[in-house]
């Protein structure tokens, strides 16, 4: 059975991006088939994966509205077993457009059914807002990871986010759960880096990975050279906590967790 997880957070800058396309690449490594759904206009998660946007035209924008197929955009990255729908600056307006469309909530969902079966995993990348292309996200998806950065005022947005989810599983997808939180960009010297991680583990003890994501260089170069920090730099530490997620997610849905 195919695992959906949607990457969510409706704050940009949190390690959404970062995280989908690492995880997807520490999974593909333990050899796990893997899509990666890039649902931002801004077209990052491609760009990090060595696509230059005006060197293609697949784009997750024709998907959602119905005018092409979800095989027909899908491309394959150098990280073997992973694939990318990637996206482009056209899904800027595809929240309003969609307002105005018949099952405006299910069209991803739809759109990825015919090749679902062909992966393990189906990473969705959530734009920063909590709009009708990140409901398409986790009308979709089974799990919610919550990438956040152990910054002020971030438990505030996670409760904010974690209610929404509540409210699109009543009313859309009874089977959305939260799989985890993910503390990023983590850098132990700081006080209120400490703080954030406290309050975030007493507020959801064992929803929160045991993994963080430290504040790491070459995980923040490895987009500019259009690979995942795994491929970049195996044995930084960004790389290697990013891989220990993976066994992490792989173990909580094992559990059922």
């Amino acid at each position: 059975m195919v695992e959906i997880i949607a990457f969510a957070n409706q704050k940009g800058g949190v390690g959404k991006t970062t995280t989908a396309i690492n995880l997807g690449a520490s999974l593909a490594a333990i050899k796990k088939r893997v899509l990666l759904v890039d649902l931002d206009s801004q077209g990052n998660a491609g760009t990090g994966l060595g696509f230059v946007r005006s060197s293609h035209n697949q784009s997750v924008y024709g998907v959602l509205m119905g005018t092409d197929s979800a095989a027909n955009n899908i491309l394959s990255t150098a990280v073997p077993g992973l694939h990318i729908l990637p996206s482009t600056q056209a899904l800027a307006g595809a929240a309003v457009e969609l307002l105005d469309m018949d099952n405006r909530e299910y069209r991803l969902r739809d759109a990825l059914k015919p090749i679902i079966e062909h992966y393990d995993y189906v990473l969705l990348d959530c734009p920063p807002a909590l709009d009708y292309v990140t409901l398409n996200a986790l009308t979709t998806a089974n799990h919610v990871i919550i990438p956040l950065q152990c910054e002020f005022f971030a438990l505030e947005g996670v409760l904010h986010l974690i209610n929404s989810i509540k409210g699109v599983r009543q009313k859309w997808n009874p089977k959305l759960d939260v799989l985890g939180v993910i503390l990023t960009m983590y850098d132990r010297r700081y006080g209120m880096t400490r703080e954030v991680e406290q309050n975030v583990r007493a507020t959801f003890g064992d929803k929160v990975f045991k993994t963080v994501i430290p504040r790491n260089v070459r995980v923040a170069e490895a987009p500019s050279h259009g690979k995942p920090a795994l491929f970049y730099d195996f044995n930084s530490t960004g790389a290697q906590a990013y891989l220990r997620v993976a066994t992490e997610v792989v173990q909580k849905l094992e559990k059922g967790e």
